[in-house]
């Protein structure tokens, strides 16, 4: 049965229109989300940190400019922004990466001797 709906240019625009307005929306969005993650930063605890990174990724995914402006500090500093990249895929590890980053922390911050994490999951893989 052929599809009773006709082609119109306006149908197009409509959808184009209607696409840049949500693109706008998630963007300011992500802004709002991003000044609150700034605002909860000085409270004790890391609070604002996952905060603004939720942000980030909601701008990153819905502006054009953003995006390309974070390949291009990626390309700078692929180190320290291989998480947020990481975060960005369609189906994101999360808890891999989180065991990444607190591996790559404690390596920071502890001696050899007071280096736990791996231990533990060592202990879990082996019940």
């Amino acid at each position: 049965m052929p599809s009773l709906r006709v082609y119109r240019a306006a149908d197009d625009f409509a959808r184009e229109v209607a696409g840049r307005i949500k693109r706008t929306g998630m963007v300011l969005l992500g802004l709002a989300i991003i000044a609150l993650g700034i605002l909860i930063a000085p409270i004790p605890g890391p609070g604002g940190i996952p905060v603004i990174v939720v942000g980030v990724m909601i701008v990153l995914r819905h502006s054009f400019k953003a995006r390309r402006q974070f390949v291009k500090l990626h390309r700078a500093y692929p180190k320290t922004l291989y998480p947020i990249r990481r975060l960005l895929r369609r189906e994101p590890e999360v808890v891999a990466l989180f065991y990444h980053q607190t591996l790559r922390v404690e390596r920071i911050l502890l001696p050899r001797k007071l280096r736990w994490v791996k231990g533990v999951r060592r202990r879990f893989r082996r019940r």
